[in-house]
């Protein structure tokens, strides 16, 4: 009789403890765009819900123009869903997929949209004379000033306790 109170109160305690963690986790978790390096050190995270969008911008090596990549988050996954750049180079796309779309802005520029490909774990390489910046949140960061030169920069969306 006493073994069954004493696992009883263990189950008890079990319970208490699980429901505990679930009440901390739905009032104190979150969504994250994280930014981590190759040994999944996190570099920073930024709060993020469903349907946010991040952009990184960049100077193409070749021809020394701006490139952006827009991003936006769908079922916790990270989709590219525009680039925007100024001209043609290497590795610049110059073939639309189906459902792409190419328009020019405002500033003379191309902007492909419609490409909705997942992109969970990209990465980029920061660049050592030219820098690449995040656009989270209504905030430009640095990514040289964050990650520091030559640093490979993985992106990520996660759930987080606090």
């Amino acid at each position: 009789m006493l073994t069954n109170k004493r696992f009883g109160k263990a189950a008890a305690i079990a319970l208490a403890l699980a429901a505990a963690f679930l009440i901390a986790t739905l009032c104190f978790g979150r969504h994250y765009l994280t930014l981590r390096d190759q040994s999944g050190n996190l570099y920073a995270r930024y709060p993020m819900e469903e349907g946010g969008t991040f952009a990184v911008t960049f100077i193409h090596s070749v021809n020394l123009y701006p490139l952006t990549d827009y991003y936006e988050i769908h079922d916790k996954t990270i989709y590219v869903e525009a680039t925007k750049y100024e001209a043609f180079g290497a590795g610049v796309q110059t073939e639309l997929n189906p459902g792409e779309v190419l328009t020019y802005t405002d500033d003379g520029a191309m902007l492909i949209t419609g490409i909705h490909q997942d992109r969970t774990g990209v990465s980029y390489l920061v660049g050592t004379v030219y820098d690449h910046v995040l656009t989270v949140n209504g905030t430009e960061i640095s990514l040289r000033d964050l990650c520091g030169r030559n640093a490979k920069v993985i992106f990520n969306y996660e759930f987080m306790l606090f």
